[in-house]
């Protein structure tokens, strides 16, 4: 499910079958980190797009949070940190933070078990078609993870 209208009619109507949220996290820089900004946020969403495909009826997809690399890691996982205590209260049991910016594995202990990292792969000079097959064999590995994650919390 994706932060869209239709989607949330469908989570607040069947919210006892979506146990699961994806904060997708991304840098946002306008200065000499602009391609390394720009270049994690296409990996990150199209990977989520993906993830949310394979998990359609089971996990939610928040809006993306995004930060300036400039910014102090501890600060952004205070708001994460804020977010998760939001959709808990909701009723989300178990959510996970992704992000290809190995920062946040700095503060990994201030957000628990919930950090998802995977490292970026360049996809600007690849063809949608070899994109959409590199991002399938990501979510496989991906789902190891969560499926991980998912008998450790429950």
């Amino acid at each position: 499910m994706i932060w869209n209208v239709k989607d949330i009619e469908v989570f607040e109507a069947e919210k006892a079958y979506i146990d699961t949220a994806v904060i997708p996290v991304v840098p946002v820089d306008f200065g000499k980190d602009i391609r390394v900004s720009a270049a994690q946020s296409e990996f990150i969403n199209l990977l989520t797009l993906h993830l949310e495909r394979q998990f359609k009826g089971r996990m939610m997809m928040t809006p993306t949070f995004t930060y300036r690399l400039s910014e102090s890691r501890e600060d952004g996982a205070s708001m994460l940190s804020r977010w998760a205590e939001e959709l808990s209260e909701s009723g989300v049991k178990h959510i996970f933070y992704l992000t290809s910016d190995s920062g946040w594995k700095q503060v990994e202990e201030m957000l628990g078990d919930r950090l998802i990292w995977v490292p970026s792969i360049p996809l600007e000079n690849l063809d949608d078609q070899y994109k959409h097959s590199i991002m399938e064999d990501q979510v496989k590995q991906l789902l190891n993870v969560i499926v991980q994650k998912w008998q450790k919390n429950s």
